[in-house]
């Protein structure tokens, strides 16, 4: 058994750590108790305030396995960079600080990656509030195994049915090799570094069950407490849906579906952001959110007949389009009437 167990590879798995006293435990133990024990837990305390620099030095006196790195305040993209820097495992895994897992995964997804000989494998997660219910699922997980090359993985990302979390994958270690990481100051910043990397991940394959146990924590990045609040990642979201464009134009200049999928999600990521900017901010001056309002607004009314024309879209997408198009602050003060009826 131990000469099986020493012709297994490494497995890094990195935890980027800011402020979570009360969640920590249950995460790093998750991962101490996998049943794949040939692991390196790189903790990466992202200049925690609360105490939590000292309870990662805790945790690690407990394993050896787990190494600890303290560094200053950067976000989630530069703690995990730091990790990737310091990760000697021939595969890499991320979980997020207050999330937590089965004890089977990693043995799972290194089983997959075995099996078809592929860079990455990736599993389902569920998602728990924090009064212990169940949510709705957000990518559902296939009944069997199932092989997807990087265009139809990409396709599924598009159509918002794919997953891009890196939380739920093992991938190889040398898919990094290249220096490009995760985006420092970006948000949804999974989904901009994998569908830059998809071609050279190549197949991915995806794994039955829900393995992943995401906690939905009111206050981080993208759920906010109020409406009042308006978080970047819908801006960042933009952003990324004007790479993707570039990169199907790029890459797929043939592919007719591609292309109009990748429309179809630029459509989808406006329309998402002026559901949710709230509407004191739908102004001219020279503030950020502004200038990026305005340009999205006139990027719909500049694209308004492409998306009529779009086969894809819904016809509850066309509406909103329409509707945004002509008014946008108005749709919405009608729209926060109607609801409220």
């Amino acid at each position: 058994m131990g000469d099986i167990d020493r012709e297994k590879p490494l497995i890094s798995v990195i935890v980027p750590v800011y402020n979570i006293i009360p969640y920590l435990p249950r995460c790093i133990h998750s991962i101490c108790r996998q049943t794949y024990e040939k692991l390196e837990i790189i903790i990466v305390d992202d200049g925690s305030t609360d105490g939590t620099s000292e309870l990662c030095d805790e945790l690690a006196a407990e394993d050896s396995r787990i190494r600890v790195f303290h560094k200053p305040n950067s976000g989630s993209s530069g703690a995990r960079n730091l990790g990737i820097e310091k990760a000697t495992g021939k595969y890499i895994g991320f979980i997020d600080s207050d999330d937590y897992i089965d004890e089977d995964m990693y043995e799972k997804l290194y089983e997959a990656i075995s099996k078809y000989e592929v860079r990455c494998a990736q599993i389902g997660r569920d998602e728990v509030d924090e009064e212990g219910n169940q949510l709705p699922n957000i990518c559902e997980p296939p009944v069997e195994d199932e092989l997807i090359g990087s265009r139809d993985f990409l396709k599924e990302l598009l159509m918002h049915r794919g997953d891009c979390s890196f939380c739920t994958k093992l991938i190889a270690r040398e898919v990094f090799d290249d220096k490009e990481f995760f985006p420092v100051g970006v948000l949804n910043e999974d989904f901009h570094i994998l569908v830059r990397k998809l071609s050279e991940i190549g197949d991915i394959v995806s794994l039955p069950g829900q393995k992943y146990h995401v906690f939905y924590r009111i206050g981080s990045n993208s759920r906010m407490e109020s409406r009042k609040q308006f978080s970047r990642v819908f801006g960042d979201c933009v952003d990324n849906a004007e790479m993707v464009s570039e990169i199907v134009d790029n890459n797929f200049p043939e592919d007719e579906e591609l292309r109009k999928i990748a429309f179809r999600f630029g459509v989808f990521q406006r329309i998402e952001y002026l559901l949710h900017i709230p509407t004191d901010m739908m102004v001219k001056n020279d503030s950020y959110v502004s200038q990026q309002y305005q340009a999205i607004v006139k990027w719909m009314r500049k694209n308004y007949w492409k998306s009529m024309r779009n086969p894809i879209l819904t016809k509850k997408n066309k509406i909103y389009h329409t509707l945004f198009a002509v008014a946008p602050k108005t749709v919405r003060v009608v729209h926060k009437k109607l609801k409220k009826l």
